[in-house]
């Protein structure tokens, strides 16, 4: 069954992931992935890479991460109920192929209920296989319905597809349920198997065939066509003279009931256990030598439209110029060049605040934020340079808008620890109590430090 999600995606995962992603856009619409995109460029590589980098860190964002270890716990605990019911299963058909050994137990009717339904199944799964190209099966199915119903996690709804999605890219979808399928069936077995093993040591049976239309030597020859491949590994097999005295209830029957025991074990190993094992091992083979071959299909309408906010036009046109070292700071504030370890900022400052204020020399000033583009270049910036301690500089008499909250937070998260500094009015100017107060409950929701006094002794030395 599945393992915990890790803290760092393995490869089918991340694909797993990016895919969620894709079917949530497809659906719901475009996700808000400013930040996103950001961070995915920040990071680099190719446009699979820049993909995957946004897809994780929306995942992350909107609880996909919690989503999928849900999905696969729930995955886990639908594996743990279909093992007890094919345990339960092998162990029924055991006890129903030979009876409370009271009467004698038709050799051919026990073998039916053995290795029937196994059959069965097995011949359907080669059909689906060969002709529709789908060997799943409704136990695969069925696995897939429970993992989801279990998980309890609304935001899991699109794991299914996308695994799904994913698998269909190289069809290891029918390898990986093929694999669980020949497995319950592996298990109910043996289960099978060792229920008859164990009834056949502490009761005593005999066994018997009867026909009405067929012959002695039909029953003969194939009991011994079957006892071919199971005497190759020393299990016994009836006689021809013990055979035909098996046909009559009142005569020979004591002299091979042993030898139509270990007949009947053999025949159980051979084509009802055997075989499961052998296509288990294959599907497993497979599924791990394609899973290394998973990649993302770029040619998906959603993920072309990702390349042009991923990759600048610049790299389209092969122009291999390097990135300037500085980026414009706003406000005539203090370039960075990604090797501060302190920065302070302003939003929407007016000219009543004196900016900038006296700065320690190791604290950058990256400005004042008053319009869309400063932004966007200083966070493309940060995501670059994350520096060690940010200030960010606030006028409490605005009100904490829902933009500016968000802008915030984009801030904080490039770097390591920030703060949030709420000036002091101007001269003859007092502060509502009321919209100061929204202030500290809009930061204190998001975590994030604040004081109404100046954070230089933080930004120089790291603490107060």
């Amino acid at each position: 069954m599945p393992a915990p999600l890790p803290a760092s995606p393995n490869p089918l995962d991340r694909l797993w992931l990016t895919e969620a992603v894709r079917l949530r856009e497809e659906h719901a619409g475009p996700l808000d992935d400013a930040e996103a995109n950001r961070q995915a460029r920040a990071q680099g590589g190719a446009l699979p890479d820049l993909i995957e980098h946004r897809a994780l860190w929306l995942a992350r964002r909107d609880g996909l991460f919690d989503a999928l270890r849900h999905w696969r716990q729930g995955a886990k605990l639908a594996g743990y109920a279909l093992m007890l019911l094919a345990l339960v299963t092998g162990a029924g058909l055991a006890l129903a192929a030979l009876g409370d050994g009271i009467r004698p137990v038709n050799v051919f009717w026990a073998l039916g209920s053995l290795l029937g339904l196994n059959l069965l199944t097995l011949l359907g799964w080669l059909l689906g296989f060969v002709f529709a190209g789908d060997a799943s099966g409704a136990l695969g199915r069925l696995w897939l319905w429970l993992s989801e119903k279990l998980a309890r996690d609304a935001r899991a709804l699109q794991l299914a597809p996308a695994l799904l999605t994913v698998l269909e890219q190289r069809r290891l979808g029918r390898w990986l349920l093929g694999l669980g399928v020949h497995g319950l069936w592996l298990v109910a077995m043996s289960s099978a198997l060792v229920t008859l093993l164990a009834l056949l040591a502490t009761r005593r049976y005999g066994f018997v065939w009867e026909t009405t239309i067929l012959g002695e030597d039909a029953f003969v020859g194939l009991t011994q066509a079957l006892g071919v491949l199971p005497s190759l590994l020393g299990f016994s097999v009836p006689d021809m003279a013990q055979i035909r005295a098996s046909g009559d209830l009142a005569d020979g029957v004591e002299s091979a009931r042993q030898s139509w025991a270990g007949w009947l074990v053999g025949v159980v190993l051979i084509y009802g256990l055997l075989p499961r094992l052998l296509l288990a091992l294959l599907c497993l083979w497979r599924w791990r030598r394609g899973r290394a071959q998973l990649r993302l299909d770029l040619q998906l309408p959603a993920y072309r439209l990702l390349r042009e906010r991923l990759q600048p036009p610049s790299e389209h046109l092969g122009i291999t110029d390097a990135a300037p070292a500085e980026l414009h700071a706003p406000n005539a504030g203090a370039q960075l060049d990604g090797s501060e370890g302190a920065v302070l900022v302003g939003i929407e400052l007016d000219q009543s605040q004196p900016w900038p204020p006296k700065l320690p020399k190791t604290v950058a000033d990256a400005g004042v934020l008053d319009d869309r583009e400063q932004r966007r270049r200083l966070l493309e910036q940060l995501t670059r340079f994350p520096p060690q301690r940010l200030a960010i500089a606030c006028d409490p008499r605005r009100s904490p808008d829902r933009g500016t909250l968000a802008l915030i937070g984009e801030l904080s998260r490039c770097a390591a620890q920030s703060r949030v500094w709420l000036l002091q009015p101007p001269a003859g100017e007092a502060l509502d109590s009321h919209r100061l107060h929204d202030w500290h409950q809009a930061l204190d929701s998001l975590g994030l430090p604040h004081s109404g006094s100046a954070p230089m002794t933080w930004l120089e030395t790291g603490h107060d």
